[in-house]
């Protein structure tokens, strides 16, 4: 089992889950999720997908029913979110519903009238930045450009709390570094708290200060980078001729074996549990290597379907 390494819990929580659960039929698209994000943390949610991460996002803004557990946010239990919420809250989703036959100002006229703190100068600014043209309609922009105008949309009404599902999905690497730029400064600049899900483990790195990685629909892990890669380790084992591993300590989450080399992703690294490795089995000799994110978040991964490989 993988340990919470977060520290939001000391911090006042925006977002507080406590048990989510969503089931369709006989999948369990949300199970039992808890989650504490606190003021002014971005949060980087990562999955492949499937792992559940838009139904989860799409349970914390009221646009999919949950079926147990409870939210809060800004301290207040909701299962809908209420007008005075979505105030508080900006929302880019990963398909954008913006009407195509309007224009991009007639979208930001529209949409300036539903919130009570809409900054003009700012929504300006940010079009002006993104070189969004007002005259153009929504339906001949390009799949980049559509997404600049949701966090136009989402950033302009000064929101404490801004929501992205998979905002940068599809576009190309050079909009997609763009568009992120412009959450970081946003962010920088207004201190908002942020939760942005993504299966870019590179995005999310960058943009994150705490990681949480979702898989078949459980939070498995969450911490900040340095201390994900401070505690999980992968151990290279060469066993004796004709040894199978005989001791597989509760900190293995994944393992693949390949005739001598055995190699085991661990969690909660220490000299100990590499002792332990290493005298509980026939060790010819141990390596202990480091992993970056992106090796861990696959390794987390496959160990969710089963505990290893062999060959």
């Amino acid at each position: 089992m993988i340990h919470d390494m977060s520290n939001s819990s000391d911090s006042e929580s925006i977002v507080d889950v406590q048990d989510l659960t969503k089931t369709y039929g006989s999948n369990h698209a949300c199970d039992r999720i808890n989650m504490r994000i606190g003021r002014g943390m971005t949060f980087g949610l990562l999955g492949p997908n499937g792992a559940g991460k838009s139904t989860f996002i799409r349970m914390l803004m009221g646009l999919t029913p949950i079926d147990s557990g409870t939210i809060k946010l800004f301290g207040h239990e909701t299962r809908l979110s209420s007008p005075e919420m979505r105030q508080r809250i900006g929302y880019v989703p990963e398909l954008h519903y913006i009407y195509r036959w309007m224009t991009v100002d007639g979208v930001i006229k529209f949409v300036s009238q539903l919130y009570d703190r809409w900054d003009s100068e700012l929504a300006n600014d940010l079009l002006d930045r993104f070189e969004l043209p007002g005259k153009k309609k929504v339906g001949t922009l390009s799949k980049g450009m559509t997404a600049k105008l949701g966090l136009v949309i989402a950033l302009a009404h000064n929101p404490e709390l801004l929501i992205l599902d998979e905002p940068a999905s599809g576009l190309d690497p050079l909009i997609r570094e763009d568009f992120l730029e412009s959450v970081l400064q946003n962010h920088t600049c207004r201190g908002r708290t942020i939760l942005f899900s993504s299966h870019h483990v590179d995005d999310v790195e960058r943009v994150s200060d705490e990681v949480g990685i979702l898989a078949h629909g459980k939070l498995v892990i969450r911490g900040t980078v340095d201390e994900l890669r401070h505690r999980i380790r992968r151990v290279r084992i060469v066993l004796r001729d004709g040894h199978l591993p005989s001791h597989v300590p509760t900190q293995v989450f994944y393992q693949k074996l390949a005739r001598r080399e055995w190699l085991v992703t661990v969690d909660s690294f220490s000299e100990e549990l590499l002792d332990e490795l290493r005298t509980e089995n026939q060790a010819v000799s141990c390596e202990v290597l480091d992993l970056n994110l992106e090796e861990i978040f696959k390794d987390v991964v496959r160990g969710t379907v089963g505990q290893g490989e062999v060959s």
